[in-house]
């Protein structure tokens, strides 16, 4: 697979070298200041393995110190997101049924930390089943665009496990507590307007327009001002630890950071002449 790499500061664009086979179960792609994460297992509506979850991880390690990547955009391939662990991989092996699901959250926690700590906006690109820890990657991202034939289902209950991956730490922060626990004790599948109105994702488009409207989303973000971008994502995580009078201080701290920038003196420039900024990352 090639790819297209572009600088943060605008250069000409430069072939990139063959990240991973398009049979691998992760894929990722760069252009433009995007990088995209793709669960690439369409034909078991993207099930997650030990190895796809370790190669998830180790791609968003891989993403997150990357400078030149303003943007990621985390989808599925085909007609899912994901549906969450491969449920066959205990089926078959019941006794070892321990030792791989601890094999897979550990990778799965990793990147899910990486997802929520990246300086760089992340976005959910969801269709289809998004079900299990499908739901957990979904909710780790900033914002979440979703194709209207979505379904969500945290059905962890239906085969007598518990929930993980962060689902109950991201979820009630979301919904709040009640409507949490209901979801997760029923186990029930909410579809794409009802996900809308909970919070759990932030815009529907038509099935059809998802990778345009998810790509277009994801360049708004990877031309803008970077800094600012990465001091309000932290600012926003911080606050529920935070009282007032600290959540005030790092927002001092944070303002004083991004004026020193050159995307802040572009900001002012481009505000006092009455056109539109043109970031650069800086």
């Amino acid at each position: 697979m090639t790819t297209i790499n572009q600088s943060a500061r605008g250069s000409a664009p430069e072939v990139a070298t063959e990240v991973a086979p398009e049979t691998a179960p992760i894929l990722v792609r760069k252009a433009h200041g995007v990088a995209e994460i793709v669960l690439n297992r369409p034909a078991s509506m993207n099930a997650l393995t030990v190895d796809m979850a370790r190669q998830l991880s180790a791609a968003c390690a891989a993403i997150a110190a990357d400078s030149a990547t303003r943007a990621v955009v985390l989808r599925g391939a085909g007609k899912a997101f994901c549906v969450g662990a491969d449920v066959r991989l205990f089926g078959h092996d019941m006794d070892s049924a321990p030792q791989i699901s601890d094999q897979m959250i550990e990778a799965l926690n990793e990147a899910v930390i990486l997802l929520g700590e990246m300086p760089q906006p992340t976005i959910a690109s969801l269709q289809g089943p998004v079900a299990g820890a499908g739901i957990s990657l979904a909710l780790a991202c900033d914002m979440a665009i979703a194709a209207r034939n979505v379904s969500l289902n945290a059905a962890y209950t239906r085969i007598g496990a518990c929930v993980d991956v962060g689902i109950s730490w991201h979820l009630p922060r979301i919904v709040g507590l009640r409507k949490a626990t209901e979801i997760l004790l029923r186990g029930d599948a909410i579809d794409a307007e009802e996900a809308l109105r909970l919070g759990l994702v932030n815009a529907l488009v038509q099935t059809d327009e998802i990778d345009a409207q998810t790509r277009a989303l994801a360049q708004h973000f990877a031309s803008g001002p970077t800094c600012a971008f990465r001091t309000v994502k932290q600012l926003l995580k911080r606050s529920f630890d935070n009282s007032l009078r600290a959540q005030l201080e790092d927002e001092r701290r944070g303002f004083g950071v991004c004026v020193t920038t050159e995307d802040f003196r572009e900001g002012v420039h481009a505000f006092l002449g009455k056109r539109a900024p043109r970031f650069a990352g800086s």
